[in-house]
């Protein structure tokens, strides 16, 4: 995903890890998150809350995926229960094709500068 994504001339940050995910996002202030919400040692679902109740990245758009089925059906739930503080989030769910994801990039990208 990471090399699509720069062929396309995308900057990309990977992080491995999700417990610095909050602070390298508020001092870097990306203009997209690609969340996956299998991290390992964090929830991707409690990064996306703590992004959301956050006035300095509440606002980044962010495209969650996931492989599992309930995970994916559980955000998608929560998105669509408060689409107000949810907005800008968008679930994916693997597999999915990688050019489907560079037109969601484009999409998303293009609506938040608008």
């Amino acid at each position: 995903m990471r090399r699509v994504l720069e062929d396309e001339q995308y900057q990309v940050s990977i992080l491995q890890e999700g417990r610095d995910a909050i602070a390298r996002v508020k001092s870097q202030l990306p203009d997209l998150l690609i969340l996956d919400l299998k991290l390992g040692d964090v929830s991707g679902q409690d990064i996306l809350k703590q992004l959301k109740d956050d006035h300095v990245t509440e606002d980044i758009p962010v495209i969650v995926y996931t492989a599992a089925v309930l995970e994916a059906e559980e955000v998608t739930r929560l998105v669509s229960g408060n689409p107000v503080r949810y907005q800008g989030v968008h679930v994916v769910q693997k597999p999915f094709e990688l050019e489907s994801l560079l037109a969601l990039v484009q999409q998303v990208l293009t609506k938040s500068v608008s």
